[in-house]
């Protein structure tokens, strides 16, 4: 509320044109969006609300990443620290598991693994 809606819509617009983007890596683009979002106040930490509007704005390149996702990669043993830059660098590992899961992975999308990293982080395995 203390910006104008003239440069949230500017913002926005930005950060949509960058992770749609098509001519640069998924990753890079997610790191350019969320460079741009940043800006905005509210946005400066965490990376949750942020993924969730870039992946609104390119349902088809971008995943959501929050504490549950967070919770699942380091149950795999993915590492993801929590440094700037998290946002691009978990898309590229989102590429990595797409690319290295071949015919398994065949159709599936990074917004479908970071679905299937949320129900694995949401409902830990019970301790032994």
């Amino acid at each position: 509320m203390s910006l104008p809606d003239t440069q949230v819509r500017a913002v926005t617009e930005r950060a949509v044109t960058a992770v749609r983007d098509t001519t640069l890596p998924r990753s890079e683009a997610a790191h350019a969006g969320r460079g741009i979002i940043w800006e905005l106040p509210g946005f400066r930490t965490g990376d949750a609300l942020a993924s969730a509007i870039l992946t609104a704005a390119a349902p088809q390149r971008m995943a959501v990443y929050d504490r549950r996702v967070q919770h699942a990669l380091d149950t795999l043993g993915l590492t993801l620290t929590p440094t700037p830059g998290r946002y691009g660098r978990y898309l590229h590992l989102l590429d990595d598991l797409l690319q290295h899961g071949a015919a398994r992975a065949d159709g599936w999308t990074a917004r479908d693994i970071d679905t299937a990293l949320y129900w694995t982080g949401a409902n830990p395995a019970p301790s032994r």
